[in-house]
């Protein structure tokens, strides 16, 4: 599985890594907090990129992509997407967005209603109280330490720089500590097709996801057996369910190609 292309763009005053497989209607897939392309979208890629032009993006501060010293947010980082995708001459894309790459998303089709075609939110959310009990409690008390080991070792393999690993952990770190709710407008606002997918056993609480389901008008919601992502990648003992990912991403073109 080789990228058809790959490289950087000045985005926003850093520089974006992004690669791009196979050919097709573009859909642009945005990975998770802590998470860099193939991280998240490996089985993805491998069973979609017949069908699409699949454009991965690692999101500042992640992966192949320049840290900042802002904070981060998932309005700056809809906007770094945006200006990428200009830089790659697409007007118009799908987007699939995994955990904060759902609230990511979510943000693009708010703010950027002309640049969306579809958007898959997979394990997002968008009110404190959707999250499982004590999640936010532990966020709370989160050191580099407590980080998943899987993560920790695909930053340093793309990166090998311990001090970005932890700006990195910080940054994300702090966004979830000072999260605030969403306005309902900003799911309301959504005219973009959208299928919200979760596990039942997410760290977003099933109920969380169907609340933000009837939000976005004519929206689809599809929530599976699994825990949070392993309906689209391995977890984080390593195990993949192929029959479980395969469910998924048929769903998903049934969804991009004919909804």
């Amino acid at each position: 599985m080789e990228p058809k292309e790959k490289g950087y763009h000045q985005v926003n005053g850093i520089r974006m890594y992004y690669e791009i497989y196979g050919s097709g209607k573009p859909l642009v897939l945005i990975h998770g907090g802590g998470s860099s392309i193939l991280f998240d979208y490996k089985e993805i890629i491998s069973r979609l990129e017949n069908s699409f032009q699949l454009i991965g993006i690692d999101l500042q501060n992640h992966g192949m992509t320049d840290h900042r010293d802002i904070p981060e947010t998932f309005e700056q980082d809809a906007h770094d997407v945006a200006a990428l995708l200009k830089e790659l001459s697409i007007d118009k894309a799908s987007f699939w967005g995994f955990s904060n790459g759902g609230n990511t998303v979510m943000q693009i089709a708010h703010l950027y209603p002309a640049l969306t075609e579809k958007i898959i939110i997979a394990s997002a959310f968008y009110k404190k109280n959707g999250m499982m009990d004590g999640f936010f409690e532990s966020m709370a008390e989160a050191t580099l330490e407590s980080m998943p080991e899987p993560l920790k070792i695909n930053f340093l393999n793309l990166n090998p720089d311990f001090s970005k690993l932890q700006n990195m952990f910080e940054k994300d770190s702090k966004r979830m500590q000072t999260f605030e709710d969403w306005d309902e407008k900003i799911l309301t606002s959504i005219k973009a097709p959208t299928l919200f997918i979760s596990g039942d056993r997410d760290v977003m609480k099933p109920e969380h996801v169907a609340e933000m389901w009837r939000l976005v008008p004519g929206s689809r919601l599809l929530i599976l057996p699994a825990g949070h992502g392993s309906y689209m990648m391995a977890d984080f003992e390593g195990n993949t369910d192929a029959d479980l990912i395969n469910l998924t991403v048929n769903e998903t073109i049934k969804f991009l190609k004919h909804t």
